[in-house]
């Protein structure tokens, strides 16, 4: 099972990566936040050589995802959303393999 992403969340991926034409959105983890590891976001120009590449599409246009190995272990499954309100606008992360998180959402514990 891959990384599954809602409409919502491609459409701000394809903002970001149209910035910088042939970018791609590379997923992480890193350790801290207040559970332990905490979710990265970022746009870089090319994938790493042992980067997973996740493919997506959304209205017609190809984008470009990838997550590195050791990342993956722990974001396999997961899915990602993007919430723009009054409260909140950022990527909501839906992972079932996090045992417990943090209030915000944006880190997490296996």
């Amino acid at each position: 099972m891959a990384i599954a992403f809602t409409d919502a969340a491609l459409r701000r991926v394809r903002h970001l990566t149209d910035e910088r034409p042939g970018s791609w959105l590379r997923l992480a983890i890193r350790g801290g936040g207040c559970s332990g590891m905490s979710y990265h976001v970022d746009v870089v120009d090319a994938p790493g050589d042992k980067d997973k590449r996740l493919p997506q599409a959304i209205d017609g246009a190809s984008i470009q995802v990838c997550v590195d190995p050791k990342s993956y272990l722990f974001l396999v499954g997961m899915s990602v959303d993007f919430q723009d309100d009054l409260v909140k606008q950022g990527f909501v992360f839906d992972n079932p393999n996090a045992k417990r998180s943090c209030s915000c959402g944006e880190s997490f514990t296996v």
